[in-house]
């Protein structure tokens, strides 16, 4: 009987500890990551699925990236309806690009080749079936020498495990001299091997750089070791081979090695990379990597992006969402990522390198990030890194400021700290404003308001990289006049622009930004200030058309006015679509408009977009859509679906926006994010993973006693849960469907208390809770 009570008890253990394992046990989100979705005529940075969040080392295959883009933003790099791949860089990154490595067997070549072809260098062919990608991981078979080619990646560290068949003529290829994706022209390169390493640089000038900042470089190390020593080696320049020589310098320069391998032989490289030292990059390498396998690194990159992904998870609904929201969710974590070392160093604005303090560890205080311009982030990810990744959130702002301690002004985007200003405006500030705004403010808060400020006011000495060039006319005017541009580059206009009112509009909402922030810190003169230029965008509003319409100079509305006519007033867009941009007074609008009118005119443009898939229908192409009446494949009209809330239709919203959720986002190449529309460093992913949740703030944040409109989530349950150390409780959203089939969201509790509006103040969010939503048939 006591042997039996022993069982007993052995079992009801054993039962428990299983209990418990299955408890800890974390669901792999990364099942439903895709990155290959939306990679028809894609960013050069947009496919890098060996990577890990926010990290340096973005490692992918490119079928075109050898052939660059003239003015730094059209596609190139990856694209779903290529057959061939001609090589795996290591750096992606808005105006960074470089250091490819490529497998082959057989004769040497050095070229890349064409994608008509094949032959004429040393791409190869592959099939889409012997592909496969997701967070953290990248494989493929490179038909044309049996060689299957795998990735992986740590912060700072890349990985690549290429397998070979039995052959006297392995060849691993090490292009390091020329342009990749949008690297710009290279200036310089170099490459030496020894040993088992193979090590170097590149420099490059980027065409944005070209233009904001033209006396800066952008330079790319590397820090390469491999486990199998080559039975030869030599270096190129182009296509002229040196056998034996170890080292070369100048433009077109490469390396090569040659192995002798068994049938299914494994050579592996580990590469270190860094913006500031070779030695930089060696350290990155020994400190992330040296002991770490390929499988290691591949199953520590699965659990970073698990830990990620995991801080929003969702239960229930469709397959199809899941996928669209998690491989959203991934890019929205790709973008904007390292660019200091584990050291601290990083590249300054001018070209020297940078030390940030290490903390009682030894540590960096915090990192330093590359990063594309924020226009339009407010309603996308600022938003997601303020209710999930509130670190990131705090630790980019911190970037940003180091950029103006070291250049004194914000810049709107950075690569390696050199300024890359997008479309020449600059919402830095806006985004630190937010930040502050939420409680976000673990950095130096008077040199960000010091630093918010300047940018939004002052012109004296303002250089092209700080954008905004026409600020100071906008203070003194109080809008921005329309100039006709004939000299190629309108960001550069000092006494207006040709894009005029888009710029009015959005200094405006900026200025508004920074009144909530001096406001806060009891600057009453400033907030003042502020809260006059904040109203700006009223003296474009045309109450005889109901469009907001440029100006000249004189102050007088254009003549020959076309509402549908792009880029005559307007960045990117036309007065259709720029004509809703006061995100900071939706209301106010509504009432000069009228609430009928207002819901009529947009309800009928959400109608007639939905013929055009919300953008440019099936045209292959990123500026698709911006003669229409609305695009949301661009970045002025993100907020536009959830304005209803502002004129008493929130069913409306919740109708359009579920809409576009299943009609313009998609799960394959061509149909993804559009059909080749500009996914941005993750904005139009981030703004599905918002919609996903029910939760947007049209205003980003940036409005006293924030709060986010209540929508129609796609899933059963939401639940926001961070690490401890960031948030101590998890926010749950629970939907209550009265039945299957199109819904909406009549009312909300918010722990159990009903919520007088469908409004969630940020507040309640970070603290944790509940919010329970009834949801009704859609009539």
């Amino acid at each position: 009987m006591k042997n039996i009570k022993n069982l007993c008890y052995l079992f009801i253990i054993s039962l428990n500890w299983i209990t418990i394992l299955k408890a800890q046990e974390v669901e792999d989100l990364t099942r439903y990551v895709n990155p290959n979705i939306g990679t028809a005529h894609s960013r050069y940075f947009f496919y890098t699925p060996a990577a890990v969040p926010f990290g340096m080392a973005k490692l992918a295959p490119s079928t075109n990236g050898s052939y660059g883009n003239p003015s730094g933003w059209e596609a190139v790099g990856y694209d779903e309806r290529h057959q061939s791949i001609e090589g795996f860089p290591n750096f992606h990154e808005f105006q960074i690009g470089g250091v490819v490595f490529a497998p082959t067997v057989g004769t040497l070549q050095t070229r890349p080749g064409k994608l008509e072809e094949v032959e004429s260098g040393y791409r190869s062919r592959f099939d889409k079936k012997d592909e496969y990608a997701t967070a953290g991981y990248y494989r493929v078979y490179l038909k044309d020498y049996k060689v299957t080619a795998e990735l992986t990646a740590t912060e700072r560290v890349g990985f690549h495990r290429y397998t070979f068949p039995a052959t006297d003529s392995a060849n691993i290829i090490f292009d390091i001299g020329h342009q990749m994706g949008e690297s710009g022209p290279v200036v310089d390169a170099s490459v030496h091997y020894e040993g088992q390493v193979v090590k170097g640089y590149v420099v490059t000038k980027p065409a944005y750089v070209q233009k904001y900042q033209p006396n800066a470089n952008v330079t790319l190390y590397f820090y390469a070791e491999l486990d199998k020593r080559p039975t030869s080696f030599g270096t190129f320049t182009d296509s002229l081979c040196y056998q034996g020589q170890q080292k070369a310098e100048g433009k077109g320069v490469g390396a090569y090695l040659r192995f002798g391998t068994r049938e299914g032989e494994q050579v592996n490289i580990k590469v270190g990379l860094s913006y500031t030292s070779v030695e930089n990059a060696r350290e990155n390498l020994i400190a992330e990597a040296s002991n770490l396998s390929f499988e290691d690194a591949k199953q520590r990159a699965y659990q970073r992006w698990n830990q990620y992904l995991g801080r929003i998870h969702v239960n229930g609904g469709k397959e199809a969402d899941k996928v669209k929201f998690y491989t959203g969710l991934y890019h929205a974590l790709l973008g904007r990522g390292l660019a200091s070392d584990v050291n601290g160093a990083y590249p300054k604005n001018d070209g020297n390198v940078g030390r940030i303090p290490l903390d009682e560890v030894g540590k960096p205080i915090h990192a330093h990030y590359n990063t594309d311009a924020i226009w339009g982030a407010f309603w996308n990810l600022t938003q997601l890194w303020s209710i999930a990744y509130p670190e990131y959130y705090e630790d980019w702002i911190q970037s940003q400021l180091l950029v103006y301690k070291d250049a004194g002004w914000l810049g709107d985007g950075i690569a390696t700290s050199k300024f890359v200003s997008g479309v020449g405006t600059n919402f830095t500030g806006l985004a630190i404003a937010a930040a502050y705004n939420v409680g976000l403010r673990n950095y130096d808060v008077a040199l960000a308001y010091e630093a918010v400020r300047k940018n939004e006011l002052e012109s004296e000495k303002r250089i092209p990289g700080a954008g905004k060039l026409d600020v100071g006319v906008f203070v003194e005017k109080g809008f921005s006049p329309y100039i006709a541009d004939d000299t190629g580059k309108p960001e550069l206009n000092l006494h207006g622009s040709p894009f005029g009112a888009s710029h009015t509009l959005e200094y405006a909402f900026s200025s508004f930004a920074a009144a909530q922030f001096a406001k806060s810190l009891g600057k009453k003169a400033d907030f003042k200030r502020f809260s006059h230029l904040a109203k700006a965008w009223e003296t474009l509003y045309d109450p005889s058309t109901k469009f907001i319409r440029p100006k000249d100079e004189e102050g007088n509305f254009l003549q020959d006015f076309d509402p549908f006519a792009p880029w005559r007033g307007f960045q990117e867009g036309n007065a259709w679509q720029y004509t809703f941009y006061v995100p900071h007074n939706p209301k106010g609008l509504v009432d000069l408009i009228g609430e009928k009118t207002f819901n009529d005119r947009l309800d009928s443009i959400f109608r007639e977009s939905q013929k055009n898939v919300f953008g440019g229908g099936k045209e292959i192409d990123a500026f698709a859509g911006i003669q229409g009446l609305y695009n949301h494949g661009n970045q002025p009209n993100l907020h536009v679906a959830w304005l209803f809330h502002a004129s008493g239709r929130p069913d409306l919203t919740q109708k359009w926006v579920h809409a576009i959720c299943d009609e313009f986002y998609g799960t394959d190449g061509i149909h993804g994010y559009g059909y080749g529309q500009d996914e941005d460093q993750g904005q139009l992913g981030a703004w599905y993973v918002l919609a996903g949740m029910g939760l947007f703030d049209v205003a980003g944040l940036t409005a006293p006693n924030p709060s986010l409109q209540i929508g129609t989530p796609l899933f059963d349950e939401v639940v926001i849960n961070l690490p401890l150390a960031e948030r101590s409780r998890k926010f749950t959203i629970k939907t209550k469907r009265s039945k299957n089939g199109p819904c909406y969201t009549k009312s909300a509790k918010l722990n159990g208390k009903v919520l007088e509006a469908l409004q969630l103040p940020f507040e309640a969010l970070i603290k944790g809770g509940t919010l329970e939503l009834n949801m009704v048939p859609r009539s």
